[in-house]
C-alpha cells in the first residue's frame, strides 16, 4: 500500500467522513481539515484515530493527494495552496469512483430513501457474504477481502455517473436539487444515463410515478406493494412494533419478514434491500433474522426517549420525506401529540416546495422553523424567500432559534422531530436537559 498522505478538505460532511473511514480500513495515510463547530460525523473519525484540523494552508504539503469535499469553492484557501503547490485533486466522487472499480459495486440512487436501504444493504451482506459499504450518513468500511461494495449514489450534479454499478437500484425519482437540474426530464435523463450503466440488472420502484418512463437496455425488475410488480409485499400489517409482511419474487413465494420498521417508505427500502438478497441467492430466513437486528441509518428516525416525550432526529429536508417521516411517527406514536422543527436547506428548495411544506407541516400539532440554511447559496440572491414565509400561512407555525428550548420544553409531553441536514444537536440537548 502507497503511503502517500490524502487529505480531506470539508472532511466533517456525511460523505467525505465515511469516505475517509473507508480508505483507512483499507490501509491508506488519512487525514483532513474542516470548520470547528461539531458535527455528528465526528464520532467516527475520533473511532477511527484520523486526525482532522481547522482549516488553514499549512494542512496542504507537497506530495499529498486532496479529495476536495462538493460544497469546497474554487476560493477556498486549501483549494488555492493545493493548486499553488501542484498537488494532485480529486472530487468527492471521483475518488469513490476510483475505489469501487475493483468490486462489485451495488449503487443505490434516488431523490428519497437511498441512505436507509444502503445501510439495510450493508448490514445483510456484512453480515452474511461480506461487504464493503459508504454511506451518506457519515458511516464506511472496507475490507480488501470482500467482492461486493454497497454505495450510496447521489443524482447532484450527476455524481452518480462516476461508479460502474454490478446492480444499480432506483428508490424513486423526483425533482430536487433544483439549483442543478432544469426540470423534471432533465432528471430523468441522468437517472436513464446511470440505469443503464447497470452490468447485472436494474432494480427500480414500480410504485414511483417516474420509474416505468425510463428507456432502458440493461434487465430491470420493478419492486413495491402494486401487483404488477415483479418484487411484491403482500399481507402487509403496519403495527407500533414494526412492520410484517410477505414477499413475492416474479410470482413465488420468498419468505415472511417481521421487521423493526415504519412507514411505507421504509418497507420500500426493505423492498430493495430483500430484492438484491433474493437475486444473489441468500436464504429469505437468515436474511430476515439478521434485518432484525438493524438498528436504522444515523439521522434516519434516530430516537431518544426523555421521561414521557419521546425526540426523533431526521435528516428530511424534501416536502416528501417530511410527509414521510411524519406518516412514520403516527404508525408508531398513534394519538401522541407531535411537535415538528425544521430548518429548511436552500434557498433554491425552499421556493420550490414552499407549497408543499406548508401542506405536510400542516399535519402535526405544532411546527416550528428556523431560518433558512443556506449552504451553497446567499440570501441575497433570494431576498423574499425566508421561513416566515411558511410559518405566516399555517394557524400552528411559528418561528423558533437554537436557543428556544425552553420554548419546546412548554410543549409538555409530545414527539419532538428535529428535521433538517443540518446538525440540530444543540437544540435537541438543551431540551433533554431541561425535560429531565
Amino acid at each position: 500500500m502507497e503511503r502517500t498522505m490524502y487529505h480531506f478538505i470539508g472532511i466533517k460532511g456525511s460523505g467525505m467522513s465515511a469516505l475517509a473511514q473507508m480508505m483507512k480500513e483499507l490501509g491508506y495515510e488519512v487525514q483532513g481539515s474542516d470548520v470547528t463547530t461539531h458535527f455528528f460525523t465526528e464520532e467516527g473519525l475520533i473511532e477511527k484515530q484520523i486526525p482532522f484540523f481547522p482549516y488553514a494552508e499549512k494542512n496542504i504539503q507537497e506530495g499529498m493527494k486532496i479529495i476536495r469535499g462538493e460544497s469546497i469553492k474554487d476560493d477556498h484557501m486549501e483549494v488555492e495552496a493545493a493548486e499553488k503547490r501542484n498537488v494532485k485533486m480529486y472530487s468527492y466522487h471521483e475518488m469513490v469512483g476510483k475505489l469501487t472499480e475493483k468490486f462489485k459495486t451495488i449503487c443505490v440512487a434516488g431523490c428519497h430513501g437511498k441512505t436507509t436501504t444502503t445501510s439495510m444493504l450493508a448490514h445483510i451482506l456484512k453480515n452474511t457474504v461480506g461487504a464493503n459499504y459508504l454511506i451518506g450518513d457519515g458511516t464506511g468500511y472496507a475490507s480488501i477481502e470482500n467482492q461486493y461494495f454497497v454505495l450510496e449514489s447521489c443524482e447532484y450534479k450527476r455524481h452518480f455517473l462516476s461508479y460502474n454499478p454490478y446492480y444499480a437500484i432506483i428508490t424513486n425519482i423526483d425533482l430536487d436539487h433544483v439549483d442543478y437540474f432544469k426540470n423534471m426530464d432533465d432528471v430523468l435523463a441522468a437517472y436513464q444515463e446511470y440505469a443503464n450503466k447497470a452490468e447485472k440488472l436494474i432494480l427500480a420502484c414500480g410504485d414511483d410515478p417516474y420509474t416505468h418512463s425510463l428507456d432502458v437496455i440493461k434487465p430491470i425488475f420493478f419492486y413495491g406493494l402494486a401487483s404488477d410488480n415483479d418484487i411484491q409485499a403482500v399481507n402487509v400489517e403496519y403495527k407500533k412494533t414494526g412492520t410484517s409482511f410477505e414477499v413475492e419474487v416474479e410470482g413465488n413465494y420468498y419468505g415472511y419478514f417481521d421487521l423493526p420498521i415504519y412507514g411505507k417508505h421504509q418497507l420500500l427500502d426493505a423492498l430493495a434491500t430483500i430484492a438484491v438478497c433474493y437475486y444473489e441467492r441468500l436464504e429469505a430466513r437468515e436474511v430476515q433474522k439478521i434485518f432484525k437486528t438493524f438498528k436504522g441509518a444515523k439521522r434516519r428516525f434516530t430516537e431518544t426517549v426523555v421521561g414521557d416525550s419521546i425526540l426523533i432526529d431526521d435528516y428530511a429536508h424534501h416536502p416528501n420525506e417530511v410527509s414521510a417521516t411524519i406518516h412514520a411517527i403516527k404508525q408508531k406514536y398513534a394519538g401522541k401529540k407531535i411537535v415538528s422543527i425544521f430548518q429548511p436547506h436552500t434557498f433554491s428548495r425552499t421556493q420550490e416546495f414552499m407549497d408543499d411544506f406548508v401542506r405536510v407541516f400542516g399535519k402535526v400539532d405544532k411546527a416550528y422553523f428556523l431560518e433558512i440554511h443556506p449552504a451553497r447559496e446567499n440570501q441575497e440572491d433570494y431576498p423574499n424567500v425566508k421561513s416566515e414565509n411558511m410559518v405566516e400561512r399555517l394557524e400552528n407555525g411559528y418561528m423558533l432559534t437554537m436557543k428556544d428550548a425552553q420554548v419546546l420544553a412548554q410543549e409538555g409531553e409530545a414527539v419532538f422531530v428535529f428535521m433538517s441536514p443540518n446538525d440540530l444537536s444543540s437544540l435537541e440537548n438543551d431540551l433533554i436537559e431541561i425535560v429531565k
